[in-house]
């Protein structure tokens, strides 16, 4: 058989660019996780940085924050209970722009970086959660929900924004400003 591009159906072309947009995503989440726990200051030294933003205790919310990302970002490339893995990265976006991103304006370029690269993993994330992981995933084999479409938007916004509010209103607490 000879392989054109005009011999893969639409839905082939879907299912596997879903795949190469998860795993992206979800390997660049999983870095952002494993960073955390491995390289640089390693959670000691995010729990520093947490506690300089006014997320208390910094280290509570660093192990917390690196559990998220790594568990996220594998469940992504896997393609697994994909709304909640979608949930747990709108919920780290969210806390992100509130504690460090908000006043810096759009620009991820602006000095302290504004909101444009926290604000294009929320609407991956969204993308994700709604069209669900493809054909050519754990989700798709083990077919136990039906998270496309509206269940699985509903559940990437209500956690994630809900997980991300329930967080900030118990662990944030920044400093006055003068």
């Amino acid at each position: 058989m000879n392989f054109t591009p005009t011999t893969l159906s639409n839905s082939t072309v879907v299912d596997l660019m879903l795949l190469a947009f998860r795993v992206f995503l979800g390997l660049t989440i999983f870095a952002h996780g494993y960073q955390k726990f491995f390289r640089g200051g390693k959670i000691a030294g995010t729990a520093g940085w947490f506690e300089s933003i006014g997320m208390k205790p910094g280290r509570l919310n660093a192990y917390a924050a690196a559990t998220t990302e790594t568990g996220a970002g594998a469940l992504l490339v896997a393609g697994l209970l994909t709304p909640l893995a979608s949930a747990g990265l709108v919920a780290l976006m969210v806390v992100a722009i509130v504690t460090v991103h908000w006043g810096n304006g759009f620009f991820n370029f602006n000095k302290g970086q504004g909101v444009e690269y926290n604000l294009a993993l929320i609407m991956m994330a969204l993308l994700l959660g709604t069209l669900g992981a493809g054909r050519y995933s754990l989700d798709h084999l083990w077919h136990p929900y039906n998270w496309t479409t509206g269940k699985g938007l509903l559940v990437t916004v209500v956690l994630g924004v809900g997980g991300a509010l329930a967080q900030l209103a118990v662990f944030y607490r920044p400093k006055p400003k003068a």
